[in-house]
């Protein structure tokens, strides 16, 4: 798995059906790699894809074989265990990840570098003047700040996956052997001298964006439940307030009876609040089974995902790997 010479850089680019995008990538990424005076990898990982992409990585492979490498799942798994497959596949002491749709211009990645080579094991990213739509955007803020709210960490644009990593932290990253989780929050976790830089942001070059508003949701529900429990202790405390109140109610409901007489004037507030009580049940139950969940998708220790072919310079390889 190893070449004859380990690399200063590693640039991890997971692809999920980018073909109109990837020669666009090429022609603006290697020659910015060429010029920055270190050795250097590019590591392609393919999630999948349906169209005309994984040709387009074994094309530009076999156009430069001494920098390019090429991981080809077998199918798709998601975008952070194809960056793991990039990890542990690379060999650069420093790594940085980049989206293949442009959107992060490469020719921001000096900028990281330079935070690198001050001795910073952890460079995240904040992007400048957003172009994506106006409700990602607004998701976005939301989902960061209450991240802030719930979890220690704290990165300003947790929505941009343009990071660089220095090789320690990335090795903690692979022992960790988390199912599912965030990958920038987990590497800030492990970090010890973190910083975040501001990077120009561009439109997509071509395409469409692979994170739906349903995706987008799952990926926030793992990082909350992936770093913190207090969405379970903040329910506990909601569902102990509202059994307090309840069982006040309840009391001076039944104190009005014997001071009254029977009423039905209130049966419909009373059907609110039972709905209002249902309501939390229901999210609370939905809350633990989020839990709940990922406590089962960890206990099977399936594979995150499985390789099936790997080019790297010194040999071509059918792999079936797992991991």
């Amino acid at each position: 798995m190893k070449s004859m010479q380990q690399p200063e850089l590693s640039i991890i680019i997971p692809v999920y059906n980018e073909q109109d995008v990837l020669p666009l990538l090429f022609a603006r990424l290697y020659p910015l790699l060429d010029n920055l005076d270190r050795s250097y990898e590019v590591m392609l990982v393919d999630d999948g894809s349906h169209d005309r992409s994984p040709g387009l990585l074994r094309k530009q492979y076999q156009e430069r074989p001494d920098v390019t490498r090429v991981v080809l799942l077998r199918a798709n798994a998601g975008q952070h265990a194809a960056l793991t497959a990039g990890f542990e596949y690379s060999q650069g002491q420093v790594v940085i990840t980049l989206d293949a749709d442009l959107q992060n211009p490469p020719e921001e990645i000096p900028k990281l570098l330079v935070e690198i080579d001050k001795g910073h094991d952890y460079v995240g990213s904040i992007r400048n003047m957003r172009r994506d739509s106006r409700w990602r955007h607004w998701a976005s803020r939301t989902m960061n700040w209450l991240r802030e709210k719930i979890t220690s960490i704290q990165m300003t644009d947790q929505g941009c996956m343009f990071r660089a990593y220095d090789r320690e932290i990335i090795q903690a990253i692979l022992d960790s052997r988390e199912s599912q989780t965030f990958i920038p929050a987990l590497a800030y976790t492990f970090a010890g001298n973190p910083v975040e830089v501001v990077v120009e942001h561009e439109e997509r070059a071509a395409g469409e964006s692979k994170y739906s508003l349903f995706k987008l949701i799952h990926l926030n529900f793992d990082l909350m439940t992936s770093f913190s429990i207090v969405p379970l202790q903040m329910f506990s405390l909601v569902g102990m307030g509202i059994a307090v109140i309840s069982f006040l109610f309840v009391i001076y409901l039944g104190v009005r009876r014997l001071m009254i007489g029977p009423e039905v004037e209130g049966v419909f507030t009373l059907f609110a609040i039972a709905f209002f009580l249902i309501g939390i049940l229901l999210f609370g139950i939905g809350m633990l089974g989020e839990y709940i969940g990922r406590i089962y998708v960890q206990i099977r220790q399936r594979p995150r995902f499985l390789v099936g072919t790997v080019l790297q310079p010194g040999e071509d390889s059918q792999d079936s790997s797992e991991s």
